[in-house]
């Protein structure tokens, strides 16, 4: 334990020169791979191999833990309409209990951003399944994108459509996520999309909303965040509150390359079809699996070795015991 408590410290001041020759003679801690199996928006219209029932994200989980990704972040669709998310709570008892029975210890992480159209309370109910970890956006999230026809044999055909929408994310709405975590014991991942997030993690530390160490995620490349710039992904790690440790991930293109910086730079990762549907230009990527077994191929050749869900949980500060989920129709019986 006190082996990997000093690693947490050694990579706290990402952005030191000196901090990043000795971690680099020294050795870097275990990589985090979090994969980010599906995502809210698109679907296979987009990719044929993103998951979207929940018995197709629990098999993409599972080959992505075997993979090496420790952490596992879903998004549970309405199994009456797979192109939206769910709404209520009990899809996401489903999704969360078939996870843990192929994935024994991977860390769970639901979303609470949801997708286009939901209501705050939609996007909360992922938290009465009780992950053991969240996203938590620390800012308005504005977007303009179009999604292509989702023909048939696909499950719920569509025709074309165009989204132009802004999540309305306030102090006092990300205050009362933050605040439902703390209760029900989840841990937050805080989604930093620009430098103006820092503000906002300022004030729930200010409120005793967040227990170190504070996992910040820098999302590179969404409409309206910070262009995916190593500059700016440096910028933003300068503005780490002490006691961080940061996750990164990017959209498309921009994936690989800032994935890859973070891997060098003492960070963690976040690969999966939910950010980028290619595995190179040109080619889609097979399974989150895939994209995974990339990440671990970079890390060892980085002389970094990977994080295991045991290690992940000391890292992060989580129970040593899984989470544990029964169906739906056991819980209604009790």
């Amino acid at each position: 334990m006190s082996e990997i408590n000093d690693a947490i410290q050694r990579i706290h001041r990402y952005t030191d020169s000196y901090d990043f020759m000795e971690r680099t003679r020294e050795g870097l801690s275990p990589l985090i791979v979090c994969v980010a199996c599906n995502g809210g928006i698109q679907g296979k219209e987009a990719n044929e191999n993103i998951p979207e029932t929940a018995d197709e994200i629990a098999e993409s989980a599972h080959a992505a833990y075997e993979a090496g990704a420790s952490m596992v972040h879903v998004h549970a669709r309405d199994p009456r309409d797979l192109t939206q998310c769910a709404r209520d709570p009990e899809p996401w008892h489903e999704l969360l209990y078939k996870i843990r029975q192929c994935c024994p210890d991977i860390i769970i992480n639901a979303t609470t951003g949801g997708g286009p159209g939901m209501t705050m309370e939609e996007r909360l109910s992922s938290l009465e399944a009780g992950p053991e970890m969240a996203s938590l956006n620390l800012s308005p999230d504005m977007s303009k994108f179009h999604l292509k026809e989702r023909k048939a044999p696909l499950p719920n055909p569509r025709p074309a459509i165009d989204i132009d929408e802004c999540v309305p994310f306030s102090y006092g709405q990300i205050h009362q996520f933050a605040a439902e975590m703390k209760k029900r014991g989840i841990k937050p991942e805080l989604e930093a999309y620009h430098s103006g997030c820092g503000w906002v993690v300022k004030y729930l530390i200010e409120n005793d909303l967040l227990g170190k160490p504070y996992w910040i995620q820098t999302v590179m490349g969404s409409q309206t965040g910070s262009f995916p710039t190593v500059e700016n992904v440096l910028q933003l790690l300068k503005e780490f509150p002490e006691g961080a440790l940061w996750l990164c991930s990017a959209i498309g293109p921009y994936q690989l390359p800032l994935t890859t910086l973070s891997t060098l730079l003492g960070g963690h990762v976040r690969v999966g079809l939910e950010d980028n549907v290619y595995y190179s230009r040109g080619r889609k990527a097979k399974s989150n699996a895939e994209l995974v077994q990339r990440a671990v191929r970079i890390a060892g050749e980085l002389n970094r070795e990977i994080a295991t869900p045991a290690q992940t949980r000391e890292i992060l500060g989580l129970s040593r015991l899984p989470s544990h989920y029964e169906p739906q129709s056991v819980q209604e019986a009790l």
